[in-house]
């Protein structure tokens, strides 16, 4: 949802500055690498231990960071297959460093109902984008969801980081989590629910032809 809506006011933020890196030779697959190997790195290493604001403040850059490698590919007209491929690849790594993190915190610390809703997080996360993937597999379009990858990086990341210092707002990771299980599941049924109108009117229309 948010990914339509506030596409056109990120491309502008973003496109100067992926025209600058563009000029200065830097391709829009190395951006993306080093935005997954940034994320990747944080979340592993701030996460189990507990450093949940700092975690959240450097995952959220090189997430930024990240988006920029569009920017950079329609600036130096280097649009690719593999690039759209490898963006897709590393930004499911990303989420599973994620939640991995959390998953072995709360493992190291017997939260048995925070591992549980960080690892429905990180299920749900998963097949929403496995199922917009066989979608456009199959030519149809499964771009909807009140929890797409946006959102779910927004509400993890907030809640996460205000539960650590200075903030320490008590229950809100708790929170946040089990609320992104409830939109993820929402958004895998909303995102089900249009392939399978599509499938039948796409059925429907090759039997009447």
């Amino acid at each position: 949802m948010l990914n339509i809506h506030a596409r056109e006011t990120i491309s502008r933020v973003l496109n100067p500055l992926g025209a600058r890196l563009a000029r200065a030779g830097v391709t829009p697959n190395v951006v993306t690498v080093i935005g997954t190997v940034g994320t990747v790195a944080s979340a592993v290493y701030f996460y189990p231990r507990g450093q949940w604001f700092i975690g959240s403040a450097c995952i959220t850059v090189f997430v930024l960071l990240d988006m920029v490698d569009g920017a950079v590919a329609r600036a130096g007209n280097t649009v690719s297959v593999f690039g759209g491929v490898l963006d897709s690849s590393c930004d499911r790594i990303a989420d599973a460093a994620i939640f991995g993190g959390l998953l072995w915190y709360f493992a190291q610390h017997g939260q048995k109902w925070l591992l549980l809703a960080a690892l429905l997080c990180l299920i749900l996360g998963g097949l929403t984008s496995y199922i917009r993937a066989r979608a456009e597999a199959a030519g149809l379009n499964a771009t909807v969801g009140i929890a797409e990858r946006a959102e779910r990086l927004i509400i993890v990341l907030v809640g996460t980081g205000l539960t650590g210092p200075p903030f320490h707002v008590p229950y809100l990771q708790s929170i946040s989590l089990w609320l992104l299980v409830a939109a993820s599941t929402i958004t895998v049924g909303q995102r089900l629910a249009t392939v399978y109108r599509q499938s039948r009117d796409h059925d429907a229309a090759s039997t009447g032809a």
